[in-house]
């Protein structure tokens, strides 16, 4: 049996749209083109499992020398270090970059990466969403260099770049407690898909036991949405006075724990005291300044750009490297000892 090739016409046919229109969109060329459209025709793609053809696989043998990221979140500073350090490495290797910011939106992570894979790029680094299992399997599959950072794939073979993340709880908790707290919260976001944060928070229930605490001891608030999180904060601190201690994992987080804090007219580091995640440039400048655990969010960027070229010009997609940074304590007065 003969298998037909799926055709832009046929793309065409399922978009209900004119091939001309097809072939705009898949160039990158949205104008005129109302969002809805746009997404008929990449469902469509996604539906036929159109591939351009043999012409433009030919030209996927010569090398574009362009790099695609795919980033989930550009409100966190950490992420711009880290595209200084992805930058560097591909200005210094002769590739230019092309960044895209799915916001966390599975949806839109997925559009990201076929608009890649449609302007050839040779390769993408990916802050995932987690929620696309089967498209990262299936760049894995069809030996599509790739690089995920910061966050873990289940079950993916593919090479990773990553901060020690149970490490950073650990650290942050267990200075709490060196520095006399006695009932401390972990601040994180609510997400079973993000492997960070409920790293920090196995951090912190470890750094616990270590210290003799019980499971009955954990306390961990798990927050939603960031417009929720001050009410949430609020009310955790309202029901349970005995918290003097809060490790919060996202530096989003925890500017709005001190917001938090200066309502209650709870002082740090007398009252409560702070340790942060990810040592911004505003860390040290705020009232008082903040403890944190630093990651090292320049090297992160910069190995994984390396690593993936690495990848492009040794073809090789069969082994693959999972690379580990350490966190760092950086001790400020947010967590000083009031004794």
């Amino acid at each position: 049996m003969i298998e037909m090739k799926v055709t832009i016409a046929d793309v065409a046919k399922r978009a209900g749209v004119s091939k001309t229109t097809v072939s705009r969109i898949l160039n990158g060329n949205y104008r005129h083109n109302t969002p809805e459209t746009i997404e008929n025709v990449l469902q469509a793609v996604k539906e036929l499992e159109y591939r351009p053809n043999a012409l433009a696989k030919g030209l996927k043998s010569m090398k574009t020398n362009v790099i695609g990221i795919v980033l989930s979140n550009f409100k966190n500073e950490f992420w711009f270090h880290v595209l200084e350090g992805v930058e560097d490495t591909c200005n210094a290797e002769g590739y230019n970059l092309m960044i895209c910011n799915s916001d966390g939106d599975p949806t839109l992570e997925e559009q990201y990466i076929r608009e890649f894979q449609m302007r050839q790029v040779d390769g993408i680094v990916i802050n995932p969403t987690v929620q696309n299992q089967t498209l990262y399997q299936e760049l894995v599959e069809n030996k599509f260099p790739m690089v995920v950072i910061n966050r873990k794939v289940p079950d993916l073979h593919a090479n990773n770049v990553v901060v020690d993340n149970v490490k950073g709880g650990y650290l942050a908790v267990n200075h709490l407690i060196e520095t006399g707290r006695s009932k401390i919260m972990a601040l994180t976001y609510k997400n079973e898909n993000i492997s960070t944060w409920q790293e920090r928070v196995q951090g912190y229930k470890e750094a616990l036991k270590a210290n003799g605490y019980n499971k009955e001891s954990f306390c961990v608030l798990e927050i939603e949405h960031l417009k929720k999180a001050f009410k949430t904060i609020e009310q955790a601190l309202d029901k349970d006075p005995q918290i003097d201690g809060i490790f919060s994992t996202n530096n989003m987080l925890t500017l709005e724990l001190v917001d938090v804090l200066k309502k209650l007219n709870l002082h740090v580091p007398e009252d409560i005291g702070i340790v942060g995640y990810d040592d911004t440039i505003w860390a040290k400048h705020i009232h008082p300044p903040l403890t944190t655990i630093k990651q090292p969010a320049y090297d992160l960027g910069k190995e994984s750009a390396k690593l993936l070229i690495e990848q492009i010009k040794s073809k090789d997609t069969n082994s693959v490297k999972n690379i580990i940074f350490q966190p760092e304590l950086v001790i400020r007065e947010s967590s000083s000892n009031t004794d």
